[in-house]
């Protein structure tokens, strides 16, 4: 029996967890306080060694290596009205070929490349082509003003831009006279890209530019205390201030996060906040391709609900916000239906609520906790058929969810949790886990 990533101990005939979590493993048995878990019921994985993921892109070819069949990402195409899919191999296959696009542009290791984009495949294709060869990538925002995009990109010596739409760099027609360090800007989107590469050369379509190739491209050494990204956090105190994270800040970051709480290759991930955030980029992006599971891009916030039900994620990755306003629809929906429903709805997460503490070993086995096979079917269900049926982690960052509204999810059997984290720390500092999950110390 193999258990991984978990290093194990031996002491007298009882093997425990090297963190020292008060969570041993006797045999087959997984014992935490009062729950006990088959971990042989758990889904497999092949999560990767830690030699094999010292650096981002080493990380990505070993994932490549490892599951090439395995799906990797769906993405939906509005040309075509349908859902694409692509496997590790096809993923792989697509980083290889910008990869030898971008080595066309000559630029040295170390050199800033910016990306201005929606979550997407080619989000992932642009960051890990430009990853392997040794550059700097710097994320924006999407919907930042084009002031603050112009201070980033000069501040950063950004040399190469990639946009999604032809109306961002339009944007910044008067910030133009700052944007000298610029050799290149490719754009996704627009009908008039065209016309603006005969009004600045440095301007191209991505379709043309990804026409030129050069073969076989040298690829650096990196090392895993080589910068890999600088992410700019929101000027609170003035200008947007540039943090500065290497391989190893986002590989080991990354490992930590999945020790803790646990991801396998059997997951499916929905994808909806922004990768130009370091929660998303590093819980929803490089985790993933750390444990090889699936991602899907959201078609937009609107489709968000839609997509869930489709979809059926394993895993959700959002901010309060979007807890809120789900909860918002469950109460005004209450509040137009019948007195029964409520009371109904009531009595599963006050039945709900005392079993989640009872599991935890915070609370007595009650006799209401009998109800909740019934409760659990003519309510709760439902409410989780809504997010797709099949989510075991809900997880929550960016600002602390109130306690009244985590209560209500958990309650129901969508596990929250929730995780303190900066920008500077990659980000994860501190999270709850499935075994040790008290909303409110958040």
């Amino acid at each position: 029996m193999t258990v991984s990533p978990v290093t194990l101990v031996k002491e007298q005939d009882i093997w425990r967890t090297d963190n020292n979590m008060s969570q041993v493993i006797d045999n087959s048995r997984i014992i935490t306080g009062s729950k006990i878990t088959n971990i042989l019921d758990k889904p497999d994985t092949n999560y990767m060694p830690a030699d094999a993921m010292r650096t981002l892109p080493q990380m990505f070819e070993t994932r490549v290596s490892m599951t090439p069949n395995g799906a990797a990402y769906q993405q939906f195409d509005p040309d075509k009205n349908q859902w694409k899919k692509y496997t590790w191999e096809d993923t792989g296959k697509a980083v290889n070929a910008w990869r030898q696009t971008l080595a066309t542009e000559n630029l040295d290791p170390g050199d800033r490349v910016g990306i201005r984009r929606g979550n997407g495949f080619n989000w992932v294709l642009f960051d890990q082509a430009a990853l392997s060869l040794g550059l700097v990538v710097v994320p924006l925002y999407v919907d930042d003003r084009a002031d603050n995009v112009a201070y980033i990109v000069e501040n950063s010596d950004i040399k190469l831009l990639y946009l999604q739409e032809s109306e961002q760099w339009q944007s910044m027609s008067n910030n133009l006279s700052q944007l000298t360090k610029i050799i290149r800007v490719i754009i996704e989107e627009g009908e008039d890209t065209r016309t603006l590469s005969l009004e600045d050369n440095r301007v191209v379509a991505l379709d043309d530019w990804l026409q030129t190739k050069k073969e076989n491209p040298t690829l650096p050494d990196i090392d895993p205390a080589d910068l890999a990204t600088i992410v700019y956090t929101s000027g609170t105190t003035g200008k947007p201030k540039g943090v500065m994270l290497t391989h190893n800040n986002l590989t080991s970051n990354s490992r930590a996060g999945v020790n803790h709480i646990g991801c396998f290759e059997t997951d499916r991930m929905i994808s909806f906040l922004p990768l130009s955030h370091t929660f998303e980029r590093t819980v929803g992006y490089y985790v993933q391709i750390m444990v090889g599971c699936e991602v899907v891009y959201a078609r937009s916030i609107l489709d968000l609900g839609e997509d869930l039900q489709n979809k059926k994620p394993t895993i959700l990755i959002s901010v309060p916000r979007i807890y809120e306003r789900v909860y918002g629809k469950i109460k005004a929906q209450l509040e137009e239906g019948p007195d029964i429903k409520r009371k109904l709805f009531d009595k599963t997460v006050d039945v709900g609520w005392a079993r989640f503490e009872h599991s935890q070993g915070r609370g007595k086995w009650q006799p209401k906790l009998l109800l909740w096979p019934i409760l659990n079917k003519i309510v709760a269900s439902k409410v989780r058929a809504k997010m797709g049926g099949r989510l075991r982690l809900a997880l929550s960052g960016g600002a602390p969810l109130p306690p009244s509204i985590s209560r209500i999810f958990i309650a129901l059997d969508i596990m929250v949790l929730q995780g303190y984290g900066l920008t500077e720390s990659s980000p994860i500092i501190a999270a709850s886990s499935l075994e040790f999950n008290q909303p409110s110390s958040i």
